[in-house]
C-alpha cells in the first residue's frame, strides 16, 4: 500500500518507526507492505514513488532538519496539496497537530484527499470536531474508508470496540475520563496533597501536558472526543458546538480534601446520552470504574442488551497512537482485498 504522511510529529515518526520494524510481521501476518510515498512536514516533503527510506527520513527528523532537505529526494516549499493531488498513493495519513477553531489545515487535508480517492486515516481531532458528518458523507459519496481510532483513546481501541463488539446491541449512554493530562493533575492533587499548579508542572516535566496546557484544562479535548464518540458510536451528528464544557480550572483543594472524606475523586467526565453532550469535573466513588489513575482514560458504555462495559487503558503517547493508525491500515487493506 502506498502511504502519504502528512505531518511528521511524534506519532508519524512512530508510526514510521513500527512500519519499519515490522514490515516482516505485517506481510506475513496481514499481506500488508506499507510503503511511505511522500513524508511532508513545515519544510516541505521528500518524495520517492520507489518507497522513501524510512531511515533516512527519521535521521533528518531526529536532527531537527525537515525532510525536504534530503540532498536528492527533498521538495523544500512543497505543501501537503500539492503532494495529495500529485503524488500517486492509496492511504493518506493526516497527523498534523489539532486546531479546534476551524480544523485547519487538516480539514482542508482531508478534504482534497477524500475528493482525490484516497483513504484517509487521522489522528487530527480538529476536523472532526467542526465537520465530522460531512467528512463522513464525502467518505461514503467517494466510496473510500475515513478512519480515526487513535483520535480517542490513544492506543486502547475504543471506539472500534463500540462500533463492532457492540454490533446488534444499542449503546444508550456513554460517560468516559478521556484526557489523561487532566486525570493525571487531579490524580497527584487527590493523592499527594499538592496544587493544581504543582501537578501541572509535574504533567509537563513528563512530557504529558504541552507548554500551553488550556486544551486539556479547559475540557476542549475531553469534549472533541466525546463529540467523535456521540457520532461515530451513537449516531448523532453534533459538533463541539453543542457542548456544554465546564474544565478543571475552577476545581479548588478544599473540594479535592471534601470528596477524599466522602470516598469519592473529582474527575473531569465527558457524557452523552440523548444527544446531550456535556464536561465537567465531578465526585465520583473510588469505587466507580471510570476512577482510574494518572493518565488512563476509562470509558463506560451503557448498552441496552449486554449491560454495563468499561474499557480502560493509555489514552496517549506517540507509539499507541501509532498503533491505532497501524490497526486503521490494516482494517483497509482487509476491505479493499474484499
Amino acid at each position: 500500500m502506498r502511504i502519504i504522511i502528512i505531518g511528521f510529529g511524534t506519532v508519524g515518526r512512530s508510526f514510521a518507526e513500527i512500519v519499519q520494524e515490522r514490515s516482516e510481521s505485517l506481510r506475513r501476518l496481514y499481506g500488508i507492505a506499507p510503503q511511505v510515498v511522500a513524508i511532508v512536514d513545515r519544510g516541505g516533503a521528500i518524495i520517492d514513488e520507489k518507497g522513501v527510506n524510512i531511515s533516512e527520513a527519521l535521521s533528518k527528523r531526529n536532527s531537527h532538519e525537515s525532510v525536504a532537505q534530503h540532498r536528492t529526494l527533498g521538495h523544500q516549499g512543497v505543501g501537503a496539496l500539492d503532494v495529495i493531488k500529485t503524488v500517486e498513493a492509496d492511504v493518506l495519513l493526516e497527523l498534523t497537530p489539532t486546531n479546534v477553531t476551524d480544523g485547519e489545515p487538516g480539514l482542508t487535508h482531508i478534504e482534497s484527499a477524500l475528493k482525490n480517492d484516497l483513504n484517509v486515516i487521522t489522528t487530527n481531532k480538529g476536523p472532526l470536531a467542526v465537520a465530522m458528518p460531512a467528512l463522513l458523507e464525502l467518505a461514503r459519496y467517494q466510496g473510500v474508508d475515513f478512519r480515526f481510532s487513535g483520535t480517542v483513546g490513544g492506543g486502547t481501541q475504543l471506539l472500534k470496540f463500540a462500533k463492532e463488539c457492540l454490533a446488534g446491541d444499542r449503546v444508550l449512554s456513554v460517560e468516559g475520563v478521556l484526557n489523561g493530562t487532566t486525570n493525571y493533575i487531579l490524580t497527584q492533587m487527590f493523592k499527594e496533597g499538592v496544587s493544581m499548579s504543582h501537578a501541572l508542572k509535574e504533567a509537563r516535566d513528563f512530557g504529558y501536558a504541552e507548554a500551553d496546557p488550556r486544551f486539556d484544562i479547559d475540557g476542549i479535548d475531553t469534549a472533541i472526543k466525546l463529540v467523535i464518540i456521540s457520532n461515530w458510536v451513537m449516531g448523532g451528528s453534533a459538533s463541539i458546538r453543542d457542548v456544554m464544557i465546564e474544565g478543571i480550572s475552577s476545581v479548588t483543594f478544599q473540594e479535592i480534601e471534601e470528596s477524599k472524606r466522602q470516598n469519592k475523586a473529582i474527575k473531569l467526565v465527558g457524557s452523552t446520552k440523548d444527544y446531550k453532550l456535556s464536561v465537567r469535573p465531578r465526585a465520583i466513588s473510588l469505587s466507580n470504574p471510570l476512577c482510574v489513575d494518572g493518565i488512563l482514560n476509562a470509558v463506560l458504555f451503557k448498552t441496552e442488551l449486554a449491560g454495563e462495559i468499561t474499557l480502560c487503558g493509555r489514552g496517549a503517547g506517540g507509539r499507541e497512537t501509532a498503533s491505532s493508525v497501524l490497526r486503521d491500515l490494516i482494517d483497509i487493506k482487509k476491505r479493499l482485498a474484499m
